[in-house]
């Protein structure tokens, strides 16, 4: 991989840690505590938004997950390791690194 690729990369990366920082701050409200209150909500209203608090909690957490998968690929870039496969050794082909920025395993290895 040489240097535009790798540049192009880690500003791609960067993009895409900026857009998860931003999808997390519009699902902040989401996750907030559901008002239990019987007089304001009825009991399906309640399930409902109970519902709609673990679903943006679970999306919170792969956002979460991605953006270390993201970081740790940044950290990967500084070492000198970013592009190379974590079991074999191989350089992953750029396609894998396009579709998934902070893939750590070549083809083969990761279909085992």
């Amino acid at each position: 991989m040489n240097e535009s690729e790798l540049h192009r990369l880690t500003g791609l990366i960067h993009a895409r840690l900026d857009q998860i920082a931003a999808e997390s701050e519009l699902g902040r409200d989401s996750q907030s505590v559901v008002e239990l209150d019987q007089q304001s909500v009825g009991r399906l209203s309640r399930m409902d938004a109970l519902q709609m608090q673990a679903m943006a909690k679970a999306q919170q957490q792969r956002r979460d997950s991605e953006a270390l998968r993201l970081r740790h690929a940044l950290s990967r870039m500084a070492e000198g390791e970013y592009g190379y496969c974590d079991d074999c050794g191989d350089q992953i082909p750029l396609k894998r690194l396009e579709l998934d920025l902070a893939a750590t395993r070549c083809v083969g290895c990761a279909s085992g």
